[in-house]
């Protein structure tokens, strides 16, 4: 990419403190105005795909908007033995900007709401069920990002991926976090979207088994990367699963990512 490491980084932890803060900071207004959850997750889940396209739009052509540790991991696994490829140092530097921009976002919203600003969650989500539901919701998402750009459709990643994780919020027992990032920023605030320390390890293992089953079935659906389409400077193939104009997107992520109903 065009974009020093820097910068990149710089974008990546931003990318990542917004998208929790929406996460973190739509859960909190939603269950100040309604005490009925399907509305509270419904608001949740409709900012966050809303704020998720935005962010990969915006940050895509400066680092590729992971915004999600597995999501760098599944793109410098891929892309390794390419000369643009990410290289070890990139995962040393974007991992490490992801987790603390989480953190900050969650702590932002918290301040945004008049919340103390670190409040350990006591949301308990500690269940094989929640386990399974992350799996798929992380497996999905890293075959979406991987098989757009195998296909040549990486355009298209703002609006796909955001969709996917909308859908994911309704389609998993977890409301797919499919994130370890927003996941441990999840975990510093006490609110609709939180995530009890306790439950985040397991999390965590079950969205890097998703991220190594979604490999698997690329591998097994698509062949070959399509060839990339003339493009902007700074477009990166495979290894950074492309957003707009150039790079990847995240997800929440993401992103996201996402949350389940409180007990």
């Amino acid at each position: 990419m065009s974009a020093s490491l820097g910068r990149r980084a710089l974008a990546e932890a931003v990318g990542s403190a917004a998208l929790v803060a929406v996460v973190v900071g739509s859960g909190i207004q939603a269950t100040g105005l309604t005490h009925d959850v399907g509305v509270q997750l419904l608001a949740n889940s409709l900012a966050t795909v809303f704020g998720l396209g935005v962010l990969i739009t915006l940050f895509g052509p400066v680092s590729g908007a992971h915004f999600n540790p597995v999501v760098t991991l599944a793109a410098w696994f891929t892309g390794r033995r390419t000369p643009d490829g990410l290289t070890l140092r990139d995962l040393a530097v974007y991992l490490p900007a992801q987790i603390a921009g989480a953190v900050g976002g969650a702590v932002l919203a918290d301040a945004m709401f008049a919340r103390p600003l670190v409040q350990w969650s006591t949301h308990d989500r500690f269940a094989g069920h929640l386990w399974l539901g992350e799996l798929v919701a992380t497996a999905g998402l890293v075959l979406l990002i991987l098989g757009l750009t195998r296909t040549g459709r990486a355009h298209v990643a703002p609006v796909a991926v955001a969709s996917y994780i909308g859908a994911a919020y309704w389609f998993t027992s977890s409301t797919s976090f499919a994130n370890p990032a927003v996941t441990i920023g999840r975990a510093f605030t006490d609110t609709f979207a939180g995530i009890a320390p306790g439950s985040v390890g397991p999390f965590i293992v079950a969205q890097l088994a998703g991220a190594a089953l979604g490999l698997g079935l690329v591998l097994a659906v698509f062949t070959r990367p399509a060839p990339a389409p003339a493009a902007p400077a700074g477009t990166r193939a495979e290894s950074q699963l492309a957003a707009p104009t150039p790079p990847s997107p995240a997800s929440s992520v993401g992103s996201r990512i996402h949350h389940e109903h409180p007990s």
